[in-house]
């Protein structure tokens, strides 16, 4: 994911890539290994932060108030862990962080709960039908861990979620609905999402074009679920998911109408309005409409022969991880665009919506000789726009968001390794472990010019 950041960052050849080194802690790595790991995690209802350290055998757990100074630690042999990867975390309510481990061997989880009063643990095994239930995407929400699967054979998906020791099997059944596919004609909720599959938004932070232009998007709400398909260029199929009652309702929002049909469309959900755009050769279509009562709230058309008047960074083109270099005008960007998976991000600061429009390449397979390999070259297009939030545009200069920060702080320091990044109050931390000075490091980066 680390290049997809990086096409954003170099457009700020001015920041200043001061952090604030917020804590760290001595850790005796001889040297990292392949099944090392370190992840930082918050509770999100005390505010403390714990760093869990997986190394040589053993596991170290730092326990760090809300003011980010150590105030507890755990050591002890990893007994657990052979040949598993780390899932995902939970928070009882007592404060004891629980942690999940997965193996895709085994195929089962392992699920351990650690005691910082007494300095014990506890594990327990759950299994689960994997044989019929893949595991489609995982995630922490209000300190419960959830694991979201797919049945193989029936149009479900079945959500697992774990708190205080004990798990809720929650089944989501899309049987009363149909779906189409690019060419309208009648697909399976199972070969839709074989086809595209489901891409979970991170709330609250910016989601690259990587991850948007994924055609089937899920959202995480309070007692929501939102799930978004685009794989039909003609409308948005969108699922609104009660978690408390299982009832999913659904409803089409039809996309855009240009004056030509499009070749490439998307959308993507934000603060209960849906953004749907989509482009061709000749025109680039883009709504904003109420999630309720699907009123259209804005409306956009930009012709080839149009200066885009929205955009507050130039028309931008980059291939692999070389600097991006600027498009001449819009017949340009569309002529490149309309042949790409296209997609949209939005994301919200404390004054501005930054809105990110483009395009990447799909891989290909190129033949050599009568094998075939993955053409991994990629091609990316797309520009930036700052609107404020009553959906009016600015002229405001561009300016970088923490993430765009931190991974260039990371390319820029080959002496990192093992790095996590987590959302905390109202910046973001990147905790790594020096492999020069032998320090795990937690470090600040807010969004701006510093």
């Amino acid at each position: 994911m680390r290049k997809v950041f990086l096409f954003l960052a170099v457009l700020y050849n001015s920041i200043l890539l001061s952090q604030t080194v917020l804590t760290s802690y001595p850790l005796d790595l001889k040297r990292v290994r392949e099944n090392d790991q370190i992840l930082n995690f918050e509770n999100n209802s005390t505010h403390e932060v714990f760093v869990f350290v997986l190394s040589q055998g053993n596991f170290t757990i730092l326990k760090y108030n809300s003011a980010l100074f150590l105030n507890d630690q755990f050591t002890g042999p990893a007994t657990y862990f052979n040949d598993r990867s780390l899932m995902g975390y939970s928070f009882s309510e007592d404060g004891n962080p629980t942690l999940y481990w997965f193996s895709e061997e085994a195929k089962n989880i392992i699920i351990v709960k650690y005691y910082f009063e007494s300095k014990t643990s506890k594990a327990l095994k759950f299994e689960y039908p994997n044989a019929t239930h893949p595991i489609v995407t995982q995630y922490q929400k209000d300190n419960t861990f959830n694991f979201l699967t797919q049945h193989k054979t029936e149009p479900k998906l079945i959500l697992y979620v774990f708190k205080n020791g004990i798990v809720e099997e929650k089944i989501l059944d899309f049987s009363p609905f149909t779906f189409m596919n690019k060419k309208t004609q009648p697909q399976t909720f199972n070969q839709i999402l074989a086809e595209n599959p489901i891409e979970k938004m991170e709330p609250g932070e910016y989601n690259p074009l990587s991850m948007t232009i994924s055609k089937t998007k899920m959202y995480l709400l309070s007692d929501r679920i939102l799930l978004t398909l685009d794989q039909n260029l003609q409308r948005t199929q969108l699922f609104d998911i009660n978690l408390n009652n299982l009832e999913i309702k659904e409803k089409n929002f039809v996309q855009p109408v240009a004056k030509k049909a499009p070749r490439t469309a998307n959308s993507y959900y934000h603060e209960n309005k849906l953004y749907q755009i989509n482009a061709n050769e000749e025109e680039l279509s883009f709504d904003i409409k109420d999630l309720d009562s699907q009123q259209v709230l804005k409306s956009i058309a930009v012709a080839k022969n149009d200066t885009i008047l929205f955009k507050n960074s130039p028309l931008l083109i980059q291939r692999d991880n070389y600097s991006p270099k600027e498009l001449k005008n819009t017949a340009k960007f569309l002529q490149h665009l309309s042949g790409l998976d296209m997609g949209i991000s939005v994301f919200k600061n404390k004054k501005n919506l930054f809105i990110t429009i483009g395009g990447i390449s799909k891989t290909t397979n190129q033949s050599f000789e009568g094998f075939y390999y993955p053409d991994i070259e990629t091609k990316t297009v797309f520009f930036e726009s700052i609107w404020d939030k009553k959906l009016g545009f600015t002229t405001e200069r561009q300016q970088p968001l923490a993430i765009d920060k931190i991974y260039l702080f990371m390319d820029k320091h080959k002496e990192m390794a093992l790095e996590s990044i987590m959302k905390f109050k109202d910046y973001s931390i990147l905790g790594y472990f020096d492999t020069t000075t032998k320090q795990y490091m937690m470090l600040k980066f807010t969004d701006g010019y510093n």
